[in-house]
């Protein structure tokens, strides 16, 4: 279970949490400029944009779970277990795996106008034959826009994404159908809509957001966070930014024991990210 979110001030920001009971070995990977990535269905990816990220690094491949390329778009996969779906290769289109995705993306795309590429087919083919195809939709993102990729039974879906933000299920467009539920809350303290003859009194600061959820569920957690970032108010300055953006992303921390997926087992939030995409700078925790 993850959550991404975007960021906007003087800079453009962007970054994730990767929320797990394992690691994996996690690294801050580059991938120069034109290092060469062979592709599963032929061909290499050899002229390609530099990027940072993420990863995990098997037999020299960097297995990118979030990265920013060097013209400023960034791209984090999420779990999507159960409504991820890959498809065979097909003559004519450009046969990707899941996990070529995001070095694809960002290999050939400057912006999210360039990565809605309606010729790409995601195929279910596994990185080893004994690791498991990794169920995942995608946030894509630049300074102007924001889009949600969801590989599905019935096809590829590019969904605009005004919030900027992702978690993991459901699909995107019943994520955002839920925060209906929630167009009362406000940053502002509410005032009396029960009765006009009943005198009621906000006794606490902060009571505006009184019934955003505050689970760990995806569904929540999208919520929670979509609120926060939108209402998100800091200076332009770097440290300002980064501060703030790490604060949207703590409001959806998990802390070991509070979400046990196996007896013994507790998911929790291995590190959370923020990259500057317009200067090319990766902080994390």
């Amino acid at each position: 279970m993850c959550t991404a979110a975007t960021y906007k001030t003087k800079d453009f920001y962007f970054g994730r949490t990767l929320d797990y009971e394992i690691s994996y070995g996690d690294q801050v990977v580059i991938t120069p400029r034109n290092y060469v990535f062979d592709l599963r269905e032929g061909g290499q990816l050899k002229n390609h944009y530099a990027m940072i990220g993420m990863a995990c690094v098997m037999e020299n491949y960097p297995l990118y779970y979030d990265a920013v390329n060097e013209k400023g778009l960034g791209i984090a996969g999420l779990n999507f277990v159960g409504n991820a779906s890959y498809k065979k290769p097909v003559e004519g289109k450009d046969n990707i795996t899941q996990f070529e995705l995001i070095p694809w993306i960002l290999g050939k795309c400057a912006t999210v106008k360039e990565a809605r590429l309606k010729n790409m087919n995601l195929i279910d083919t596994p990185f080893l034959p004994d690791l498991p195809v990794a169920q995942l939709h995608w946030i894509i993102a630049d300074k102007e826009e924001c889009i949600t990729l969801e590989s599905l039974e019935e096809g590829m879906k590019i969904y605009d994404n005004p919030v900027g933000v992702l978690t993991n299920n459901p699909p995107f467009p019943q994520q955002m159908f839920q925060l209906n539920n929630y167009m009362h809350i406000s940053s502002k303290q509410p005032v009396n809509t029960f009765a006009d003859d009943l005198t009621l009194t906000a006794y606490s600061r902060g009571m505006g957001a009184l019934g955003l959820p505050g689970d760990l569920s995806s569904a929540s957690r999208f919520a929670r966070v979509a609120f926060t970032k939108m209402n998100s108010i800091s200076g332009d300055s770097e440290a300002e930014s980064i501060s703030q953006f790490f604060h949207i992303l703590g409001s959806v921390d998990q802390q070991r024991g509070c979400c046990e997926v196996t007896e013994g087992k507790y998911e929790i939030t291995l590190y959370t990210s923020c990259c500057n995409a317009t200067k090319g700078i990766y902080y994390y925790t």
